[in-house]
């Protein structure tokens, strides 16, 4: 494997390479040249999976009652019921899959709802 390429991709003919398996090996299924798994780059991948701390949760019992009593995650929108400036979301996909998804809103505070088609 000489000069460039990408990796996960045949050198030789530019076809994404199966999967590699336990042999170390993989062919590919275009022009059916074998390689060995420095074909796939480096294997090493870092993740950082982030979880939201109870620090930085609000200090009244207000904003933590309605935290608690969420349907979802908590945006910055303002309710048309009693103009609260935040409201809860839930989203699911109701129409067909080439179309947006439904939004389903609502308040922290009188529980009035309200959809959106995105």
């Amino acid at each position: 494997m000489e000069g460039s390429y990408t990796p996960g991709f045949c050198p030789e003919c530019g076809s994404i390479l199966p999967l590699l398996r336990m042999t170390g090996n993989v062919t590919c299924y275009s022009c059916h040249k074998s390689y060995n798994e420095a074909v796939f780059g480096s294997m090493n991948m870092e993740y950082t999976i982030r979880f939201n701390s109870y620090e930085n949760k609000k200090s009244s019992k207000q904003d933590t009652a309605a935290d608690e009593d969420a349907d979802g995650p908590i945006v910055s929108r303002r309710c048309p019921n009693c103009a609260n400036g935040q409201m809860s979301y839930a989203t699911l996909q109701l129409r067909s899959a080439d179309e947006g998804q439904t939004v389903f809103f609502t308040c922290t505070k009188c529980k009035f709802k309200e959809s959106e088609n995105s």
